[in-house]
């Protein structure tokens, strides 16, 4: 679909168009109706084309692109006062809450932020990212309250964070030391031998699509927690997905996320080459030599149900894979109920005992 048009209404009765996961089409939010890529395109199409001023360029690489004018005026940005997010959505998004510090007070900001090349759309709906977070909770009966309320569970937002997925070739060099130890009986005698080896290894590693999100807002280890994301389902960007969402704008470059995945394409080297090496004893490295030979880097937005809540002053985010489903988040115990248990636990321990010394007694005297 042409991406110069971005504000989805629906052909029946002008309402506006959300991005369903279940169905993986378009959805109007007053007749329940249903419209496929195909049909919005052919239904807009001549909207499309008076608007249209060029194509975008997709390819895999390391620049993103630029907003058209017809998708800007239909797109908005938020400022979080609190934590500094810059959300963007479509204009059909009403903004309250900052799915990162749960701040309130979300205010219209400048709309400065670049283009994905790619989008991997929602597969889970909110009714089923609620229930994945319910199950989280079941079981704990330490957590406040404030957790539990389905009222504030409901507020959980799906938003596509900003990840740069890099391509990468890796170029090893590696030495290691072998053991091979054989023992064998000579008359009454075990005799152990033992074989000293030099092993060299050298090859290329190629990857692709190794993630590392752009958000300096998303901490890095529940992006980790919640892989992996199935890149095979990714699309070229369409703004008809963002319908109904929210999208962070990445502040993390290129470069300096490429840090991070270069750490993990160097660890999966080494691993690697390493699990090649077989057949001994034991095996220890002697020298490790890694770089990347060549590698590139897109854009891309992946998808996430955030969740964010405030207790004693803390902040704490829940994530679940806006594909798989599966969630990340830290959990705080509430003294007052542990407390309570604890005090609960002691009475009825003081009358278990109570009870058993007066039958092992005869009774009270």
């Amino acid at each position: 679909m042409a991406e110069q048009l971005s504000n989805y209404k629906c052909p029946n009765c002008g309402g506006p168009l959300r991005f369903d996961p279940k169905e993986q089409k378009l959805k109007c939010e007053y007749c329940d109706s249903l419209f496929t890529q195909e049909e919005v395109e052919q239904f807009y199409r001549p909207s499309e084309l008076a608007a249209a001023s060029g194509g975008t360029d997709t390819q895999w690489a390391t620049d993103t692109g630029d907003w058209s004018e017809e998708e800007a005026a239909h797109m908005r940005a938020y400022s979080c006062p609190s934590c500094g997010a810059q959300l963007i959505a479509d204009e059909n998004t009403a903004v309250t809450i900052c799915p990162y510090c749960n701040n309130p007070t979300v205010v219209a900001g400048q709309f400065v932020t670049k283009k994905p090349q790619y989008l991997l759309p929602f597969q889970l709906d909110k009714d089923k990212a609620v229930e994945i977070l319910t199950q989280f909770y079941k079981g704990k009966p330490l957590l406040p309250r404030a957790f539990t309320s389905q009222n504030h569970i409901r507020e959980i937002k799906g938003v596509y964070v900003p990840f740069w997925l890099y391509n990468g070739v890796m170029e090893a060099d590696m030495t290691f030391t072998g053991e091979r130890v054989q023992q064998f009986s000579h008359g009454d005698d075990i005799i152990t031998e033992t074989s000293h080896y030099n092993i060299v290894r050298r090859g290329t590693v190629s990857f692709s699509g190794v993630p590392a999100d752009a958000s300096s807002k998303m901490p890095d280890q529940y992006m980790d927690a919640i892989e992996p994301f199935d890149y095979t389902k990714l699309v070229d960007f369409d703004t008809m997905y963002m319908a109904g969402y929210l999208a962070d704008s990445y502040d993390v470059d290129e470069e300096e996320d490429r840090k991070r995945a270069d750490m993990r394409m160097t660890n999966s080297t080494v691993s690697s080459i390493s699990n090649t090496v077989h057949g001994f004893t034991s095996v220890a490295p002697t020298s490790v030599n890694i770089r990347r030979i060549d590698g590139a880097a897109a854009y891309a937005f992946l998808p996430v149900w955030l969740l964010c809540t405030t207790w004693n002053g803390n902040n704490y985010l829940f994530a679940v894979n806006g594909q798989s489903g599966k969630i990340a988040g830290d959990l705080p115990s509430d003294k007052t109920l542990m407390i309570s248990w604890f005090l609960g636990i002691a009475f009825g321990l003081f009358i278990l005992g109570a009870v058993i010394s007066y039958f092992a007694g005869g009774g009270f005297l």
